[in-house]
């Protein structure tokens, strides 16, 4: 337990983390909320949105590979400084792109920045915060990717509403160059940080966990044989695609279900996306109290993520429903549940690594987390395309409601095999 005060300098690291995220979220949501104004202008397709659409998603899973390894070979000031500055300036040039294959272009750039956002935040948060606080930590900066999925339906109309789609992208990319200024004055190894006073750097030390002042690089197979790495692997793997299809096909489910009219403000959707901040930073504080109060932190963690497990079941129930706040509640509910399991799926990373592999472990699950996000919604299509021809579709989204239900215990069931007597890596060397 702290017991003195020790300062609160790594809340505003968390802060930066935090504010860093929501950007990243606005950034990738803009496309999609201009979508009907770039089709009458550019004459898209379906298909050429959907080439586009795959770009991204396909040079997201590259670069969580290549900014995890970069990140730890640099450092996480300098990675996550370069993953910000790219990726606003591939928000940018989407004002200056006049076709599909431009699109496809500057969205490929803006998927591949933007995957450094996790390996980086994720280390930053190994660097400044004890075990005790990494999920709370985690938890408040994830909630980021809410904030952001809330913000950006406001904002991104106003702004074409006031100047048009090009001062769209344009402004809310120039965003992230305001948050570089702050990251670079504010953002150092504890060790190196001046304004950090010594009690609270005790503090961030008390795991006894060294802060490295000169990074390495780690080769993948060194990683892929540890059972630690395929833990936090078969987390995103088995989860992201889950939260992937209420992203994205959750206003066509309501539309589709309960006649929701997606052309005007929607109060259902913005209640779903808001309640998920509070799953992100709740599943963070929840295992970090258990810590608190004297648990191992690996059975704090896995006690937590089953936990998470029970709380998705009542999607079982969504079929039966007939009022659509009724199942409002039960999906922000699930919802908010993935947040909170991915708040401490990102932090068992930490837990289980020396902080020289972290962000690389955290590109190598994330990648294979964003390859499973991309394939899923292939199957999803195809079930929903064959009972929307029977008349049915509402049974598709039955079934995609039960996949979902089950791939949260499936997930902690395998997590709960691997990490049978498994113990931190205290030291991993190239």
């Amino acid at each position: 337990m702290e017991k003195v005060k020790t300062g609160n300098y790594r809340w505003v690291v968390c802060a930066l983390l935090f504010f860093a995220t929501t950007i990243n979220y606005i950034d990738r949501q803009v496309i999609g909320l201009l979508k009907p104004t770039l089709e009458k202008e550019f004459h898209w397709t379906e298909a050429d949105y959907g080439y586009i659409v795959m770009v991204f998603a396909g040079m997201y899973a590259l670069g969580y590979v290549l900014f995890g390894s970069f990140i730890d070979k640099v450092g996480s000031k300098i990675g996550y400084g370069v993953s910000v500055l790219v990726w606003s300036i591939a928000a940018i040039l989407h004002a200056f792109v006049k076709g599909t294959v431009g699109f496809g272009f500057v969205r490929g750039l803006l998927g591949l920045a933007e995957s450094g956002n996790f390996p980086a935040g994720v280390k930053a948060v190994a660097e400044w915060f004890p075990k005790r606080e990494r999920a709370l930590a985690t938890g408040i900066f994830n909630s980021g990717t809410s904030i952001g999925a809330v913000i950006a339906p406001i904002i991104v109309p106003w702004l074409l509403g006031l100047y048009g789609w090009q001062e769209a992208f344009v402004i809310t990319g120039a965003i992230g160059f305001i948050w570089l200024i702050f990251w670079w004055i504010f953002y150092e190894i504890p060790t190196k940080q001046k304004r950090l006073k010594q009690p609270e750097l005790d503090y961030i030390l008390s795991d006894n966990e060294a802060i490295e002042e000169n990074p390495v690089k780690l080769k993948w197979g060194q990683l892929l044989r540890l059972k630690q790495t395929w833990v936090f692997i078969v987390g995103k793997v088995l989860t992201d695609p889950i939260w992937w299809f209420f992203l994205f096909w959750l206003p066509s489910y309501f539309a589709d279900t309960f006649a929701l009219d997606l052309t005007k403000p929607s109060l259902q959707l913005a209640v779903v996306y808001a309640a998920t901040t509070l799953g992100s930073i709740g599943g963070g504080y929840l295992s970090s109290y258990f810590i608190k109060i004297g648990w191992p932190v690996l059975k704090a963690r896995k006690t937590t993520l089953l936990i998470v497990a029970i709380v998705v079941t009542p999607i079982f129930l969504v079929r039966m429903m007939d009022d659509i706040w009724v199942v409002v509640g039960i999906i922000s509910l699930v919802t908010a549940a993935h947040q909170a399991w991915s708040a401490n799926i990102f932090t068992i990373v930490s837990d289980m690594f020396p902080k020289n592999a972290v962000s690389t472990v955290v590109g190598i699950g994330g990648m294979s987390g964003s390859i499973a996000s991309t394939l899923f919604p292939i199957f999803v299509g195809t079930l929903l395309a064959y009972y929307k021809g029977l008349g049915n579709i509402t049974a598709g989204y039955n079934i995609l409601f039960i996949i979902s239900g089950c791939a949260y215990f499936l997930a902690w069931a395998i997590i709960q095999l691997l990490t049978r007597n498994m113990k931190p890596i205290e030291n991993l060397n190239p």
